[in-house]
């Protein structure tokens, strides 16, 4: 199979792949979907380490690795595919799936095709302390935070900052929570586990995803700390925004600057009108947002894969990887 241009890896069901997907084809630009649930049926190789030539096998179809212009992926933990975690270690699935994930890390780190988002540029979303210098550096105020297993830490925190929330320090999302009364009791729990404590901000929630030089911003307004969970019968309205120039430009730099095309950044304004950002999300799942904001997030997505501005490619060989 040839002229497959770009390639999207992760789960079918995963709605923001299957939206990109989609808007690849209301383009009329060719693409192939790997569904992880079939990583028995996918082969990766590279043929030809220097020139970086090769093939994908996806059951019947094979893509020449040249003809890939662009990538845009999603990867579920390969070891959680049922067909993986029902075989289990030692497994010839498991050990294929394991040397397959390996090899496709490493090539969309290699490749001079347009990657949405390179795993590496995705690396500090593991760890939001870290984020946050970049944020910082990036010109956005942060709140005053702290980490720490020490729960006399945190309670000179919250006397000194009187509102506080917590939340993981992780990739792995957790809920936003504000610390109430409830909650000093259980203060000697964070002594098993390093917790991120930080000074809640007043203000209005914005969410900006950016695509390229392009930004896609929707005000929420919600009556919970955390609007991604919020409570029953309570307050959600999301709609579509316009950042200040001055903002909008800063998301953009901020993107770029962590080596991402694409990005979903946490803001919010406060009543004297500064700006703060909490997170930037490397893999957003923008559907959420578009389906209030009436904002075409995976349309900009699909026409930023086929846009031609790919990287130079990385001279280097793949043999860690394969």
């Amino acid at each position: 199979m040839r002229g497959v241009l770009t390639m999207l890896w992760g789960l079918e069901s995963d709605e923001p792949l299957a939206a990109v997907y989609e808007a690849l084809h209301e383009l009329g630009a060719p693409a192939l979907l790997l569904d992880q649930r079939r990583v028995t049926e996918t082969e990766f190789c590279v043929k030809d380490e220097a020139r970086l030539t090769g093939y994908v096998r996806y059951g019947d179809c094979r893509v020449a690795l040249e003809d890939i212009t662009g990538w845009y992926v999603r990867p579920y933990d390969t070891r959680r595919v049922a067909a993986i975690e029902r075989a289990g270690p030692g497994s010839t699935q498991w050990q294929h799936a394991l040397r397959l994930e390996d090899a496709l890390l490493g090539w969309l780190e290699t490749t001079s095709a347009r990657v949405v988002n390179r795993p590496s540029a995705m690396l500090p979303n593991g760890c939001k302390p870290y984020q946050l210098q970049l944020v910082a550096r990036a010109g956005f105020a942060i709140p005053n935070t702290l980490v720490t297993t020490d729960p006399e830490e945190v309670r000179s925190f919250w006397g000194r900052h009187g509102e506080v929330i917590y939340k993981s320090i992780s990739g792995v999302r957790s809920q936003v929570t504000r610390l109430g009364p409830g909650d000093r009791e259980r203060l000697q729990d964070v002594m098993h586990c390093p917790t991120q404590f930080q000074e809640y901000i007043a203000g209005r929630d914005y969410r900006a995803h950016v695509v390229g030089d392009a930004v896609f911003a929707c005000e929420v307004r919600s009556d919970t700390d955390d609007y991604r969970y919020g409570s029953p019968g309570g307050e959600l309205r999301i709609w579509a925004a316009r950042l200040p120039r001055e903002i909008e430009s800063r998301a953009i730099e901020m993107t770029k600057a962590m080596g991402l095309e694409v990005s979903g950044i946490d803001l919010r304004r406060t009543p004297q009108g500064q700006w703060y950002c909490f997170e930037v999300n490397p893999s957003p799942g923008f559907t959420f947002y578009e389906q209030f904001a009436g904002q075409n997030l995976a349309r900009a997505i699909a026409s930023h894969l086929i846009s031609t501005a790919p990287r130079a490619a990385v001279q280097n060989p793949l043999a860690h990887f394969i």
